[in-house]
């Protein structure tokens, strides 16, 4: 077997039905850069929370295989799009407007699609020479040559990377938000609303690990590497150049920072009303006696 036909075999290829001449499988996505030019424009976007990629005619069922596919128009340009199904689409020698008009096309398999404004977007020159050593040089990767194998592992570490940014703005909105609470605990007089709201950014910390943790999978390393050795120094290359690993730990932290805080706050809650209860019983014993203690006295009396 070829190494052509290698790659083609280990990706998820793509037979949307569409309109004609805009997408088909990626057989000619070895043909990068094009003619006459040496080099390529990569860009990642995250598009929303996830994307049905069955629908759009996924066919590998491992968990975090990308759909990869091959974009074409002749209104507006071609291009090769990866997709994940936690929602980061990456494209490959893409014109802005066929991003556009494919992200049109799939919107119906988009789960929560985030408005243009609100997507965290990451960039990448890809510069092909025959010679010298696959590198990063400033915001440009170079490469010996352009295979499909190669375009999957520079996508992951895109997609990882976009989707790490989305949740590094949200947790660091939600850490804004408890903060107040662990320091002005003993100032809320409305400790319903107070748990309430504790509970949820509890919820909303979790939601952000499990996305970051069993949907990006982003402290794993892609499958291909099993069958590509090889290419393991080239995604350790770009996972070291985006700080995927650092990102994540830190992330990591801050979420594990939110539980700690929103549970013991809960705690304190609970503990604080535990108390109140206590002290009503205590007020009920002492009038029961009191009572007694006048009936009694009443009855001396007569």
């Amino acid at each position: 077997m070829s190494p052509q036909s290698r790659a083609i075999s280990s990706l998820s290829l793509l037979y949307l039905f569409m309109p004609p001449s805009f997408a088909t499988s990626v057989s000619t996505a070895v043909l990068l850069p094009r003619e006459g030019e040496s080099g390529f424009h990569v860009q990642a976007v995250l598009i929303g929370t996830g994307i049905d990629i069955k629908q759009l005619g996924a066919t590998d069922r491992s968990l975090g295989s990308p759909l990869v596919v091959e974009m074409l128009g002749s209104l507006t340009g071609s291009g090769i799009a990866v997709l994940y199904s936690y929602g980061a689409a990456v494209f490959f020698d893409a014109s802005p407007a066929t991003i556009t008009e494919y992200l049109r096309q799939i919107g119906p398999q988009i789960r929560q699609p985030m408005a243009t404004q609100d997507r965290d977007s990451e960039t990448l020159e890809v510069r092909v020479q025959s010679e010298g050593k696959e590198t990063m040089e400033g915001n440009a990767l170079l490469l010996n040559d352009v295979t499909l194998d190669k375009l999957q592992v520079i996508a992951d570490i895109m997609a990882k990377s976009v989707a790490l940014a989305h949740h590094e703005r949200a947790i660091e909105r939600q850490f804004e938000r408890v903060e107040p609470f662990a320091i002005n605990l003993d100032h809320w007089s409305r400790a319903g609303r107070t748990a309430k709201e504790l509970l949820q950014h509890l919820g909303t910390a979790l939601l952000a690990e499990h996305r970051v943790v069993g949907g990006a999978r982003i402290d794993d390393a892609p499958e291909l590497l099993w069958d590509h050795p090889e290419l393991e120094r080239l995604w350790a290359r770009l996972r070291d150049e985006f700080e995927i690993r650092e990102r994540f730990a830190a992330l990591h932290g801050k979420l594990n920072l939110i539980s700690r805080t929103a549970e013991t706050a809960l705690e304190l809650l609970q503990h604080r009303r535990s108390l109140r209860v206590e002290w009503a019983i205590v007020g009920l014993i002492v009038f029961e006696i009191a009572l007694t203690l006048v009936q009694w006295a009443l009855g001396v009396g007569h």
